[in-house]
C-alpha cells in the first residue's frame, strides 16, 4: 500500500530547500518525489524542513553511560579512557542490549536512521567467548531493531594493549581482555559466524581499533578480508599526537602510512577522527577517496584537537559524522561543528557550505557504512524522512531563503518532530513511538554504573 507524505519544504540535495514536495513510499522505498504539488487529501503532512535520514557513522553505544560523569578535574583522552574501561567491564549481553536499545532510540529521536557501531566488546570480562561467540554483537543488532533504526555492525579487530614509547606492542590489560580475539585469524573466524546477524536492517562491516591495537601484519589480513568481501573498513586514525609518536617509534611511519602500506586505504575505508595528520597523510587519504569521520563533540570533549576537514575534502576525501562517545547525540550539532571548529582553527568563515555539511550527515555518512541506497530523498532510495520544526525558539523567524541554513546552524535534535525510517514512523511529535527513552536510559545507565 502506498503511503504519501506532503512536505512543507524538503532538502532534495541542492543548495536550498524546495517547497511543497509530495513523497510516495512503497515497500519502504521512495516510489515518487514530486516538488511543487499542493497537499492532497489523505497525505501525511510534515511541517518545517524535511531532510533525508541522518547517518551516525561512528558510535560506541556503551560510552553513553559516561555522559556527565567525566567532567571533573583536568586530564586528557588517556585519563578519560580509564573511566571508559570501568564502564566496559560491567557489561554483559543483556545489560548491553538494554543500554544500547535506549541509546539507539535516543539516536532515532535525533533523526538518525542508521548507526555505525564500532564494536569491540566481544567476550566476557575474563576474555572468554560466550557460548554464542557473537552474543554482544547480536545484542547490539537486536537493540537497533527495537529502536527502529538500521545498523552497520563494525566488528572490530583489537589485538594488543597499546604501544610503548619504545615502539613495542604491549599485552592487553585486564579490561582489554574482553576486546581481543588474540589473533587476526581468530578474529576472522568469529567474523564468519557474525555473518548470520545480517538482515534488512543490519549490515556487517569491519574495523581495526587503531595502529596501537593491531600490528601491520594483522592489519593487512583485515584489509584483505574487507576488500575481498566488499565490506567497509573503519579505524581510529591519528586521534592523538601520542599515537603518531608511538607509530613512528614502532614502524618509522605515521598511522596513515601504516594503513596505506597494508592496502587498507580505499573508497571503502573510513578514517575516524583523522585529527593530527601530516600533509602526506592528507594526500594519501584524499587520493584513495577515503571517508573521514569527524566527531566534533567528542573531539572537543576529550581535548583531542581540530582536524583538517577542509583540506581533506579538497584532497578528495568524503566527510562523514559520528557522535562517538555521545557527549551529546545531535548530528546537526556535529555537522555545524565541522564548519565552526574550522573557523576557530583558521579564522576563516565559510569553508563548508550548508549542502556539504548536510551531505556529510546523510548520503556520505550512509555510504561510509555501506548503505548506497540511503541518505537522499529520491526514487528508489530507502524511505527515511526527518522533519525539523521551524517554529521553536531556535528556529522561528527563518526566511524562505534561510530555512536550510537555520536547520544546519541553529536547530538541534530537540527540534525534530517526525522521523520515518524505511517507511515506518519511529518518532512522532518528538516522542519515540514505542520506547520511553528517558526512562530506559536512566534505568539502564544506573544498572551499568552502580
Amino acid at each position: 500500500m502506498t503511503a504519501r507524505y506532503w512536505c512543507e519544504s524538503a532538502w532534495l540535495g541542492g543548495d536550498s530547500a524546495v517547497d511543497s514536495v509530495l513523497v510516495s513510499v512503497d515497500d519502504g522505498r521512495f516510489s515518487a518525489v514530486e516538488p511543487g504539488v499542493p497537499c492532497p487529501d489523505g497525505a501525511h503532512v510534515l511541517r518545517g524542513v524535511v531532510l533525508p535520514g541522518l547517518a551516525n557513522a561512528h558510535s560506541h553505544a556503551f560510552h553513553r553511560a559516561l555522559r556527565g560523569r567525566t567532567q571533573v578535574g583536568s586530564g586528557s583522552f588517556w585519563t578519560w579512557r580509564e573511566q571508559m574501561y570501568a564502564a566496559a567491564a560491567s557489561l554483559h549481553p543483556d545489560s548491553y542490549q538494554r543500554l544500547a536499545r535506549a541509546v539507539f532510540a535516543e539516536m532515532a529521536m535525533a533523526g538518525i536512521a542508521c548507526v555505525g557501531e564500532f564494536h569491540y566488546l566481544h567476550h566476557d570480562r575474563n576474555g572468554r567467548q560466550y557460548a554464542d561467540p557473537n552474543a554482544m554483537g547480536a545484542a547490539l543488532v537486536a537493540a537497533a531493531a527495537d529502536a527502529g533504526i538500521r545498523i552497520t555492525l563494525l566488528d572490530t579487530c583489537y589485538l594488543h594493549g597499546g604501544l610503548s614509547e619504545a615502539g613495542e606492542y604491549l599485552q592487553v590489560n585486564e579490561v582489554q581482555r574482553r576486546f581481543t580475539d588474540l589473533s587476526a585469524d581468530r578474529w576472522i573466524e568469529r567474523l564468519g559466524d557474525a555473518a548470520r546477524l545480517e538482515s534488512s536492517h543490519c549490515r556487517l562491516g569491519t574495523a581495526v581499533h587503531s595502529v596501537r591495537a593491531v600490528d601491520p601484519d594483522s592489519l593487512a589480513k583485515v584489509a584483505d578480508l574487507a576488500r575481498s568481501r566488499g565490506m567497509v573498513l573503519h579505524a581510529h586514525l591519528s586521534e592523538q599526537p601520542a599515537e603518531n609518536e608511538q607509530s613512528r617509534a614502532a614502524h618509522g611511519r605515521t598511522p596513515t602510512e601504516v594503513f596505506a602500506d597494508a592496502g587498507a586505504l580505499t573508497a571503502g575505508f573510513t578514517a575516524v577522527h583523522a585529527t593530527h595528520l601530516t600533509d602526506g597523510d592528507i594526500g594519501l587519504l584524499g587520493g584513495a577517496r577515503c571517508s573521514c569521520c569527524f566527531c566534533p563533540t567528542t573531539e572537543r570533549d576529550l581535548a583531542d584537537g581540530i582536524g583538517p576537514a577542509r583540506r581533506l575534502r579538497d584532497a578528495g576525501a568524503a566527510l562523514s559524522l559520528g557522535s562517538d562517545s555521545h557527549a551529546v547525540i545531535d548530528l546537526l550539532e556535529e555537522a555545524r561543528a565541522v564548519e565552526l571548529d574550522e573557523r576557530l582553527a583558521t579564522n576563516v568563515r565559510g569553508s563548508h557550505d550548508v549542502p556539504s555539511l548536510l551531505r556529510a550527515a546523510t548520503v556520505d555518512g550512509h555510504r561510509s557504512l555501506g548503505w548506497e541506497d540511503a541518505g537522499a530523498i529520491a526514487v528508489g532510495q530507502r524511505a527515511d524522512l526527518v522533519a525539523v520544526r521551524l517554529d521553536t525558539v531556535r528556529t522561528a523567524g527563518a526566511s524562505p531563503a534561510a530555512r536550510l541554513a537555520t536547520v544546519a546552524f541553529a536547530a538541534t535534535a530537540a527540534d525534530i518532530h517526525t522521523v520515518i525510517v524505511d517507511g515506518r514512523c519511529v518518532v512522532d511529535d518528538g516522542h519515540h513511538v514505542s520506547i520511553d527513552v528517558a526512562g530506559e536510559l536512566h534505568a539502564s545507565i544506573v544498572a551499568v554504573m552502580s
